[in-house]
């Protein structure tokens, strides 16, 4: 027999700070733990989904940071009031980004709620996040997170269930009578489905002999997989350990847990620091560490050799016939973000594939993949993907590395040296400041607007020691998607040279508080002589030129960023 139980309305308050960012609404937890606050921004997702919500089917999940599984039982009272038909809840509450597109897409329900601030911290001191993805199993797009803010403004009541109490941590389905009318909670196995499709893409038999046989005059090809304490664990521990032998003692950090035991679960040469020593002082070929969230991936070779996410994507996608989905289904285009190094660019000219430059923000990608124009894209902040699914992917990333690999035969190091050779190299960096003052960056921003503005800054020289750069083109970047027309404005402020070499600066919208200046660096190299040298030496001048441009140390007072990459 169903539980049986009736709805009710809770008056509530208007909160005037419920505006998505680029991956939905990321506060404090203390800030979710306010009065109602969780349940209007719940309740306007819902009231966006308009004719869509009676009797729809939702998934729900998240990357089990802290306040998460309350958050899941609010979701499902206050779903069960609103009509929702069936909700799709990952075990423990816990199921990736990735996983919960994939869940999404095979059901084809109308939409999932992701609880995660991806790759910030966790803990009751720390951040929360609550994001929205649509039934093409992609991050909503603009015109859908605009509306649940405007909704979000005049929010007046929501409506909840009481006596609702199920136990999210054993597979089971529950069946509910909610004012007459049938409502199912599904709690499903968190991994299954994410596992049987990396299975289809993936040519397992391949990399299973590789990380057991090695590869040419390498014996063994011993792997390092750090998950951060993030969500990933469960995946990695089914996908590695069970179906590829990994030995568990490779497997490491791969229980999740609510504050990441500590760790800033951010996959790159800073936070994942454990993984570059391990990787520096041992016998591993090849390294990965995930986010939070799972959408994240950082790769590295032997002795530490690090892959820039700029160039990870360029060589998936020099390679990516190499893996047997795109065999199938063929190259259909590549894209990258607009910070994001160009490496890919080359990629694309040379091989006659079409490309996108698209702003930050996965949904940017979305269309473009539903459109058919789009099998492979990546963002500079360590995020890579393919049409697949509608979010970037840290594991399908890491086995896309390892299909090329066990498939050409080479090191990570050698496959990159002989990528530079055929493409040259985009040295690449990122500045993050974080938590500056909110007034002080935008003073920042505007100035450099200002300067760029100036019809005299074209054709500007613009020197440091013996290196000279002319200003080819400035603006502040804006986008006109090519799929239905819909426009970003004041996407990053954008200094463009004549020999390819790139000044960018953006505000962070993925941040809890305060804002975050990133600063993005890139310089193309065709000679051979440049491909090995550190990439900081080769920047050198153009790091200092942006820095000194933009005043960053007068304005914020800071003389060193947070975060390089």
């Amino acid at each position: 027999m169903p539980i049986t139980v009736a709805s009710f309305t809770v008056n509530t308050r208007v909160y005037d700070d419920q505006k998505p960012g680029t991956s939905g609404l990321r506060k404090a937890v203390k800030v979710f733990q306010q009065e109602h606050y969780t349940e209007n921004f719940v309740q306007a997702i819902l009231h966006a989904l308009g004719d869509q919500l009676p009797g729809c089917t939702l998934v729900v999940g998240g990357d089990g940071r802290f306040y998460g599984r309350e958050a899941v039982m609010k979701i499902i009272r206050i779903a069960a009031a609103n009509g929702v038909g069936k909700l799709i809840v990952g075990q423990n509450g816990i199921l990736s980004t990735p996983a919960v597109s994939t869940i999404i897409r095979k059901y084809k329900t109308q939409g999932g709620i992701v609880l995660t601030a991806s790759h910030n911290p966790g803990g009751p001191d720390a951040d929360f996040g609550i994001k929205f993805n649509c039934d093409n199993g992609g991050p909503a797009p603009d015109i859908v997170t605009n509306k649940i803010y405007e909704i979000t403004k005049t929010l007046k009541h929501y409506k909840t269930v009481s006596d609702v109490d199920i136990d999210i941590d054993t597979i089971q389905t529950v069946s509910i009578d909610v004012d007459g009318k049938p409502f199912i909670v599904d709690i499903i196995d968190s991994v299954n489905d994410y596992v049987e499709l990396m299975k289809e893409i993936f040519d397992f038999a391949s990399i299973k002999k590789l990380l057991q046989g090695g590869i040419g005059d390498m014996p063994t090809f011993p792997i390092l997989i750090n998950s951060m304490n993030g969500v990933t664990g469960p995946y990695v521990k089914r996908i590695f350990s069970d179906e590829l032998n990994v030995d568990n003692t490779n497997l490491v950090n791969i229980k999740p847990l609510e504050d990441f035991g500590g760790i800033h679960p951010d996959p790159n040469l800073t936070y994942a620091v454990d993984l570059v020593l391990a990787m520096r002082d041992g016998p591993f070929e090849f390294g990965v560490a995930f986010d939070g969230d799972g959408d994240r991936n950082m790769i590295l070779g032997k002795k530490a050799f690090f892959v820039t996410p700029s160039d990870s994507l360029a060589v998936l996608a020099a390679n990516l016939k190499l893996i047997p989905y795109f065999r199938k289904t063929g190259v259909k285009g590549f894209a990258r973000s607009m910070p994001t190094a160009a490496a890919v660019d080359k990629v694309a000219a040379k091989n006659n594939v079409e490309f996108f430059e698209v702003p930050t923000g996965w949904k940017y990608f979305g269309n473009l993949m539903d459109a058919g124009n789009l099998s492979l894209c990546g963002e500079e902040s360590f995020g890579t993907g393919s049409d697949h699914i509608r979010e970037k992917d840290g594991i399908w990333a890491c086995l896309a590395w390892l299909n090329v690999i066990a498939e050409l035969g080479k090191s990570v190091k050698n496959v990159l040296l002989d990528h530079w050779k055929l493409y040259g190299r985009n040295f690449f960096t990122r500045y993050d400041y974080e938590n500056c003052d909110s007034g002080s960056a935008e003073k920042m921003m505007q100035g450099i607007e200002t300067l760029i503005q100036n019809p005299e800054f074209i054709g500007k020289k613009l020197r440091y020691e013996n290196k000279e750069y002319i200003v080819e083109k400035a603006d502040n970047y804006s986008y006109i998607d090519p799929v239905d027309g819909s426009k970003a404005i004041k996407q990053g402020l954008r200094i463009l040279f004549e020999d390819g070499s790139r000044i960018i600066f953006r505000l962070s919208g993925t941040g809890s508080s305060g804002a975050t200046i990133r600063l993005y660096i890139d310089s193309y190299e065709d000679d051979p002589s440049t491909f090995e040298k550190e990439a900081h030496l080769v920047l050198k001048p153009l790091i200092n030129i942006a820095l000194e441009l933009s005043e960053l140390r007068q304005h914020i007072g800071r003389d060193f960023p947070t975060v390089i990459t």
